[in-house]
């Protein structure tokens, strides 16, 4: 632990852009709690929840292969600033939300921050390799797969309690300075965030980019795998639909349901750091990406099952333990492999997959969670992520390695 973080000390760039990740993924949780808590009291309907999580994936998945493109022509700071302050000027029309009448404000609201996010993500992964060291990327990207799982924890966590103590409006007062917060260190950052050939010369129109990328992905089989892996957890995200229902359920209200979130941030913050040691077992990753996807549908098939609160806590921290190894097993050998002209439109493909099946699962979860048992779509998603683990082994298992970068050096042009 010590080795990985003294990249944070060694590094000031990268510590920025840590920084700014953090206060984003956290203003996140300070808008995403409150909401899921605040729709179904004022409207009286538990599908507002879901529709809320469904149109954040939902619209993310659908731009993102446009974004990834943006990623590799533009320069990635500008994004990732200008990102953030249209997510600023979203969270101010959540003011607004006070009544039934006034709820679809909301869906605008978490839509114009779902297309800000569209835009940032795949800049900011394609960015990390670029502020640290070759030798520095496992400890960099262990500590930046940490961002989310810290502040899903801290912002989860304290936008329950903020919420409950002053109501959702001072959560999305939190929200905007964090935004603000993001844009200035991420202007902070001195090295540049992509190579210089990305930002120079001529550049291929975005649909012919967009082939470009998704034609390297084909012809590797490897990285084909990778960018499919994080489906699996999507497809059993319509859990989170459920949360509010599983804290009402056990009698913990907002507290509990920014407790659920907090130790699924728990998990996914441990995961990345304890299996860091992976990494220099390459022979392990598939092995190991196909166990965590098993794992977290058998935590949230327990849960399903479980009449006790501490033991639904603790089998939430196990499920996205797994999920954040996932994540973060994934994301780092797609860094390491694919060159860096390539590198946004390649994330832009695994996050739409991974964001495309998230909103499939949360749009089916919200549109039974109304007529079924919460067991019922609990028991359903975990269940799912588990054959497309089996499905996804049995598909990989005779894959000797993951170093694709290889495999057609004529691709790969500099």
């Amino acid at each position: 632990m010590p080795a990985t973080l003294s990249v944070l000390t060694r590094n000031r760039d990268f510590r920025r852009l840590f920084a700014a990740e953090l206060v984003v993924f956290g203003a996140d949780w300070f808008v995403m709690v409150p909401l899921l808590v605040l729709l179904p009291e004022l409207t009286g309907h538990g599908f507002w929840g879901g529709l809320v999580l469904a149109v954040d994936t939902g619209i993310n998945a659908l731009l993102l292969p446009y974004t990834g493109t943006i990623a590799d022509r533009l320069d990635r700071r500008k994004i990732l600033i200008g990102a953030n302050l249209a997510s600023f000027a979203a969270v101010l029309v959540l003011f607004a939300v006070r009544s039934a009448a006034t709820a679809p404000l909301a869906l605008v609201a978490i839509g114009a921050m779902a297309v800000a996010k569209a835009f940032y993500q795949p800049a900011s992964s394609a960015a990390l390799p670029n502020v640290v060291e070759p030798a520095d990327l496992p400890a960099a990207n262990a500590i930046s797969g940490s961002a989310w799982g810290t502040m899903t924890v801290l912002g989860a966590s304290l936008g329950g309690v903020v919420s409950n103590a002053f109501g959702p409006y001072a959560c999305f007062s939190v929200t905007a300075a964090c935004l603000l917060a993001g844009s200035l260190f991420t202007a902070l950052v001195r090295r540049p965030l992509q190579a210089g050939h990305a930002v120079e010369g001529e550049h291929p129109r975005p649909l012919r980019a967009l082939r470009e990328a998704l034609a390297y992905i084909r012809a590797r089989p490897r990285i084909t795998a990778l960018v499919t892996v994080k489906s699996a957890v999507g497809l059993g995200n319509g859990v989170l639909t459920v949360f509010p229902l599983i804290a009402v359920a056990h009698g913990a209200g907002a507290l509990g349901a920014g407790l659920l979130f907090a130790v699924r941030g728990a998990g996914a913050l441990f995961g990345p750091f304890l299996m860091r040691p992976v990494l220099t077992r390459r022979s392990w990753l598939l092995p190991g990406l196909a166990l965590s996807m098993a794992l977290y549908g058998l935590g949230y098939i327990g849960v399903a099952f479980s009449p006790w609160f501490p033991a639904v806590l603790l089998l939430v921290f196990v499920a996205h333990f797994a999920g954040g190894t996932n994540w973060f097993l994934s994301n780092f050998v797609l860094q390491a492999e694919v060159p860096d002209r390539l590198r946004g439109r390649v994330f832009a493909t695994d996050l739409m997959l991974a964001t495309l099946s998230i909103a499939v699962s949360q749009l089916a979860a919200s549109a039974v969670v109304d007529h079924v048992d919460m067991s019922v779509v609990l028991a359903g998603c975990g269940l799912i992520t588990v054959v497309y683990a089996i499905g996804w082994w049995l598909g990989t298992r005779r894959m000797a390695g993951l170093s694709g970068r290889d495999d057609h050096p004529e691709m790969i042009k500099p």
